[in-house]
């Protein structure tokens, strides 16, 4: 490898011994991987534990969970944040379930086809339950690993292919786990602790001295996210307010301002709300109250 993360056996000895126990890592279950695929996206692994049972309990299928209406998984979607990942998981569930009789597709076109499933997640379904080969599964920690251990920053496409390529035949599934425990344990974006990785030998950041946050290759590199803009007070906060609300019953139009945080900005709540409406996390009847999608 050139800038891969060094010999497989070197990073899958030290995840034998190190990996984190998940419980979306005890299934090979496509419909179990997504969902905590999705829980996952920008959302703290000591989040989405407790709830990944809970969910997997009332919906353990695709069908089960289609059968239900959206509201029902938008309420259960209560805590976890970014409320369009619970519609469109209950979208492709509908689609699997009447397109693909209850069995999520195995091929990478097939997963892309379905609503909120980009390639990182159609890369994670792939790998973590069909641990296919030649499968690279780039998240925010995978993709600060090839930066750092090229060098340099790099771009979607280097990056995606760095990463399929390093994944030695037959062992799909252990590497990208290690690679993404790496990033997340390791190879952090701060305070990376180069000490204790395993693969340090090599690597382009460490060897020219890591530890200047301005010389960190990974900064700006595809992949890896800059700083996420202020929530307190912004429309995310206002909309994720407005979904809490919807969760306990209809909401008048009157009552928008206030429920969500903005009472003496009617206009911007308006225009907030219709963006709720659009994205199908709300509909409206005929006296412009708002509720939950039946």
């Amino acid at each position: 490898m050139t800038s891969g993360p060094g010999p497989p056996a070197t990073l899958l000895d030290w995840f034998a011994v190190r990996q984190r126990d998940l419980p979306w890592r005890r299934t090979r279950d496509p419909w179990r991987v997504l969902v905590a695929e999705l829980m996952l996206q920008q959302t703290q692994v000591a989040r989405v534990v407790p709830r990944y049972h809970g969910f997997l309990d009332r919906w353990p299928t695709a069908t089960s969970c289609a059968d239900d209406p959206p509201a029902a998984v938008v309420e259960a979607w209560r805590g976890l944040g970014y409320n369009r990942r619970a519609l469109n998981l209950h979208r492709a569930a509908t689609i699997v379930r009447d397109h693909h009789d209850g069995v999520l597709p195995a091929d990478l076109a097939g997963l892309l086809a379905l609503p909120g499933v980009g390639p990182y997640t159609a890369r994670a379904v792939l790998a973590f339950a069909h641990e296919a080969d030649g499968v690279g599964v780039v998240d925010t920690n995978v993709a600060r690993v090839l930066a750092r251990r090229a060098g340099r920053r790099l771009s979607p496409s280097e990056v995606q292919a760095e990463a399929d390529r390093a994944v030695p035949e037959g062992r799909s599934w252990a590497w990208n786990q290690a690679m993404i425990d790496l990033g997340a344990t390791v190879c952090r974006a701060g305070r990376p602790v180069c000490g204790d990785c395993p693969v340090s030998a090599g690597c382009g950041w460490f060897e020219a001295g890591a530890g200047a946050a301005e010389s960190d290759p990974a900064v700006g590199s595809a992949g890896v996210p800059g700083r996420q803009s202020r929530f307190e007070g912004s429309d995310r906060q206002g909309r994720g307010r407005l979904v809490d609300a919807l969760r306990s019953g209809v909401v008048g139009a009157d009552r928008l301002p206030s429920v969500m945080g903005w009472p003496d900005d009617p206009e911007r709540a308006r225009r907030v709300a219709a963006t709720v409406v659009r994205d199908g996390l709300a509909v409206v009847d005929g006296t412009g109250a708002l509720a939950l999608p039946r």
